[in-house]
């Protein structure tokens, strides 16, 4: 299976449903494979689950990128960042999308949708999964981040 087979995982709170929406159907549009883990409504959810569920279809393998939408994309951000294998940026533009690619090697985008508008985050989603990470002189700096890192006494 090569790595365009591998789905990417989308996971959002009740504020982020209509925009996940958008995200979905152009990911399928563009040929990506997509694992929608919801929530689908806009019945009151708390983000920290989505944001769960997202980042263990990232660390399991079973997706090869995680996105996740709530309001602001502050708080599905944390959330997700407290799986100690997920390098996860919440970014405003392409800009973002790009370095925290290049430089930080994230795994997971997170998007406000009462922040940044539909091109905009499509943008910089069509940049995140065309963006590689760029390696060398960041390299320790990723690993500062692994869990399997710990500071020097």
């Amino acid at each position: 299976m090569s790595p365009a087979d591998i789905p990417i995982a989308l996971g959002n709170d009740h504020a982020g449903t209509e925009l996940k929406a958008t995200l979905r159907a152009a990911l399928e549009a563009a040929g990506h494979p997509v694992l929608d883990l919801g929530t689908h409504g806009t019945e009151s959810v708390d983000y920290p689950d989505f944001a769960a569920a997202v980042c263990a279809a990232v660390t399991e393998g079973r997706a090869r990128f995680g996105v996740l939408v709530c309001g602001t994309g502050i708080g599905i951000s944390i959330a997700a960042n407290r799986n100690p294998a997920i390098r996860c940026a919440l970014v405003q533009d392409s800009t973002g999308a790009r370095l925290t690619r290049q430089h930080n090697d994230a795994n997971v985008l997170a998007l406000g949708a009462r922040m940044i508008g539909a091109e905009v985050a499509l943008d910089a989603l069509r940049t995140f999964l065309a963006t590689p990470y760029e390696g060398g002189r960041h390299d320790r700096r990723v690993l500062k981040l692994s869990p399997a890192w710990s500071p020097s006494p």
